[in-house]
C-alpha cells in the first residue's frame, strides 16, 4: 500500500513538473473588460451549462519560445492550445478545440474579417456530414459560432475557416470540430478585442506542434478523456 501511495504522489509530482517544464505561466483572471452589454445579455442566458475548463486549457500568459511578430495568432493543434502573440517573448495561451485530422486547415493565413455574434451558414460538406441542420443559424449563445468570428483568408479568398466560440464549451481540449478552431465565447471576445484585420495566423500541422507542455499527452496517462466527442 505504501509502495502505491508513493508511486502515486510521484506521478502527480511528474505531471506538475511535466505541465510546467521550464515556462513560465500565470493564470490570466477572466475579466468582461471586452464585453459589450449585448454579450453580457446574451451570455446570462445561455442555452448550455456553464463548463469546468481544465487548468491547463484556462487563458494564461506564458513565455513565449517561437519567433512570431506580436499580434500574430499561432494554433497548436496538437496541444490544443491557441497563442496571441505578445511583445518581449510572451503570449497569451487559450485552450481550443480543434478539428479532426482530416478536418484541420493548417499554414498560414491572414485575418480576413471579423463578426460579432454571426451567422452560421454551414457549408455543403458539412450538412451532409452531419445530416439534418438548418441551411442558416441567426447569431446568438445557441449559435454553433457563440459570440465572435476570426475568418481566415489567403489572399483575398476566404478559406471557409474560422476562429470562433462556441455553445459546447465543454468540448474545449478535444478535437471533434469540422476544422474550425472555438474558445469558449469568454475567451474568444478577450482574444477577438486583441486582433486587427490583415493580422497573420500560424496554424501548425498535425503531428508537429512544439508548445513546451503538451496536456494531451500527460492527460491521457492519468485516464483523462481526450478523444473525439461528436
Amino acid at each position: 500500500m505504501r509502495a502505491r501511495a508513493l508511486a502515486f504522489v510521484g506521478s502527480v509530482v511528474a505531471l506538475g513538473l511535466f505541465l510546467g517544464g521550464c515556462v513560465q505561466t500565470t493564470l490570466e483572471p477572466a475579466t468582461d473588460a471586452a464585453m459589450k452589454p449585448r454579450d453580457k445579455q446574451l451570455l446570462a442566458n445561455a442555452p448550455y451549462q456553464k463548463a469546468q475548463i481544465p487548468e491547463p486549457y484556462r487563458r494564461h500568459i506564458v513565455d513565449y519560445h517561437r519567433k512570431e511578430a506580436p499580434g500574430t495568432i499561432v494554433v497548436d493543434s496538437d496541444s490544443r492550445y491557441l497563442y496571441y502573440v505578445l511583445p518581449q517573448g510572451k503570449a497569451i495561451r487559450y485552450g481550443v478545440t480543434v478539428g479532426d485530422e482530416a478536418l484541420l486547415f493548417s499554414g498560414v493565413a491572414k485575418v480576413g474579417n471579423l463578426q460579432e455574434w454571426p451567422n452560421w451558414t454551414p457549408t455543403a460538406d458539412i450538412k451532409k456530414r452531419l445530416g439534418n441542420i438548418p441551411s442558416m443559424v441567426t447569431g446568438g449563445p445557441h449559435n454553433p459560432l457563440g459570440a465572435r468570428a476570426i475568418y481566415l483568408f489567403e489572399g483575398n479568398k476566404d478559406t471557409l475557416f474560422r476562429i470562433h466560440g462556441t455553445n459546447q464549451p465543454e468540448y474545449i481540449g478535444h478535437a471533434i470540430s469540422s476544422g474550425c478552431i472555438r474558445l469558449t465565447n469568454e475567451d474568444v471576445i478577450d482574444l477577438y478585442s486583441r486582433v486587427k484585420i490583415g493580422a497573420t495566423v500560424v496554424v501548425i500541422a498535425p503531428g508537429q506542434g512544439d508548445s513546451p507542455n503538451n496536456p494531451q499527452v500527460a492527460l491521457r496517462g492519468f485516464g483523462g478523456n481526450t478523444g473525439n466527442a461528436f
